[in-house]
C-alpha cells in the first residue's frame, strides 16, 4: 500500500492537524472513528513520551493516524543573549506576579533522540515540520512500516522532500494557524496561500498532496479536492471542539475572533506563527526582529504563558489560529468531521450542476 492508497481508502479525507499544545489523542480517536485521520503533535513530547502514545493510538484508533516532529538542531545560544531576551520579557513576567526564569540549561527535546523513538514505536505516518530529513532517516522510517510527510510552503521545499523519498507532501499555506514551516527560504519567500500552493506542489512533484491552511468548513474540504489535492488537513477548526487541548482564555479568544483577527508573529517563540493578535503581539511587535530564534524564545516565554494561560490573561498567550477563525464552531470532533463532509459533498453537488452543459 501507499500513502496514496491510504487516504484514498479514509471513508473521509479530512486530516485533523497536529497542535502542541491544541491537539490531543482523544481528539485523533474521535476523528479517526468518523472516518477521518486524526494526529497528534510530538514537538514538545520525550522520546519515551512519543513511543508511549503511539503505543496508546495504536491500541485503540480505529484507523490509520499521524505524528509529527519539529526537525530541529540542538540550540545553542550565546549566554549574553538569552540574557537580553529575558530582560525584555522581565516586565510580561512582572505583569503576572511571576517570577522571572533563569536561563535554561536546554531548549528542546532533542530531535535525533525524538526521531529515533518515533521510528521504533512505527506509527502509520509521520509528518515533519520546519526542516527536511535525509535520505537514510526515511528510509529507516519506510523500514518500519511508516509513511512520511513533509511539509512545504513552496515548491522548491515540495521537490527537496520529493528528492529524499517522502510518500506525500502538506502543502501549508500562508492562511495556516501556528508556525510557519518554512526551511529554504526567508518567511516572506515563503507565503504562498493554499489554493494555489496546491496547484504548482501538484504540478511540481508526483505525490499526493495534502492542503493546509484556511481550511474552515466542507466548502474549503470541497475546493481543495477539486484542485487535487488527496485530503483536506484542518486545525483551528477544531479548537472548539469537545476534545481540543486549548486552554480557557484562549478557547474564549477564539469564539469571540473578528473577521480579520490573526496576524504573523515571532515575537512569542522566535519563529513566524499566526495567530489571533494581542496586546503582547502588539507592543513586541518593535522588537520581534531581535528576538532570539525558535526554540530559544520559545522556551524562555513557556513559564509566561503558563502563568497568563492560569491567570486567564489571554493578551499574554499564543493564541494560535488560522485565517477563518471567526468561522470555529464548538462541537464534538467526529460530528464536526461528519458534518464537513456532508458540506463537503452538497458543494461538489452544487459545483456539477453550475459546470453542466447541455448535450
Amino acid at each position: 500500500m501507499s500513502l496514496s492508497d491510504l487516504l484514498d481508502s479514509l471513508p473521509v479525507p479530512i486530516l485533523q492537524a497536529p497542535m502542541v499544545g491544541a491537539s490531543t489523542e482523544e481528539m485523533a480517536l474521535a476523528v479517526g472513528a468518523a472516518g477521518g485521520m486524526g494526529s497528534i503533535g510530538a514537538g514538545a513530547l520525550s522520546p519515551e513520551a512519543i513511543g508511549e502514545a503511539v503505543l496508546r493510538l495504536k491500541s485503540r484508533s480505529p484507523g490509520p493516524f499521524g505524528v509529527n516532529l519539529f526537525v530541529l538542531p540542538p540550540a545553542r545560544p550565546d549566554g549574553e543573549v538569552v540574557s537580553r531576551a529575558l530582560e525584555r520579557l522581565a516586565p510580561w513576567y512582572a505583569q503576572l506576579g511571576a517570577p522571572l526564569p533563569e536561563a535554561p540549561n536546554d531548549f528542546a527535546p532533542d530531535f535525533e533522540a525524538q526521531l529515533a523513538a518515533l521510528t521504533a514505536a512505527a506509527p502509520p505516518v509521520a509528518s515533519f515540520t520546519f526542516g527536511v530529513l535525509s535520505r537514510e532517516q526515511v528510509d529507516a522510517l519506510h523500514r518500519a512500516g511508516t509513511f512520511v510527510v513533509g511539509t512545504a510552503t513552496t515548491v522548491a521545499e515540495a521537490r527537496a522532500w520529493a528528492e529524499v523519498g517522502a510518500d506525500g507532501i502538506c502543502a501549508q499555506g500562508f492562511e495556516a494557524g501556528g508556525h510557519r514551516g518554512h526551511f529554504l527560504a526567508e518567511t516572506e519567500a515563503s507565503l504562498v496561500g493554499t489554493l494555489p500552493l496546491v496547484a504548482t506542489i501538484r504540478a511540481a512533484v508526483d505525490l499526493p498532496v495534502v492542503a493546509a491552511g484556511g481550511i474552515m468548513d466542507g466548502r474549503g474540504v470541497a475546493a481543495v479536492l477539486a484542485l487535487g489535492a488527496a485530503a483536506a488537513q484542518m486545525g483551528t477548526a477544531f479548537l472548539l471542539s469537545d476534545q481540543t487541548g486549548v486552554s480557557a482564555p484562549w478557547r474564549a479568544a477564539l469564539a469571540g475572533a473578528g473577521d480579520e483577527a490573526t496576524r504573523l508573529t515571532r515575537a512569542f517563540t522566535g519563529r513566524h506563527a499566526r495567530g489571533l493578535e494581542n496586546r503582547f503581539m502588539r507592543q513586541m511587535r518593535v522588537a520581534e526582529d531581535e528576538v532570539p530564534a525558535y526554540p530559544v524564545q520559545n522556551r524562555l516565554t513557556q513559564p509566561l504563558r503558563a502563568a497568563a494561560a492560569k491567570a486567564g490573561e489571554a493578551d499574554m498567550l499564543s493564541l494560535w489560529a488560522g485565517q477563518g477563525a471567526s468561522l470555529a464552531r464548538s462541537g464534538e470532533a467526529g460530528e464536526m468531521v461528519r458534518r464537513w463532509w456532508s458540506e463537503a459533498q452538497e458543494a461538489a453537488r452544487h459545483l456539477g450542476r453550475r459546470t453542466r452543459q447541455d448535450t
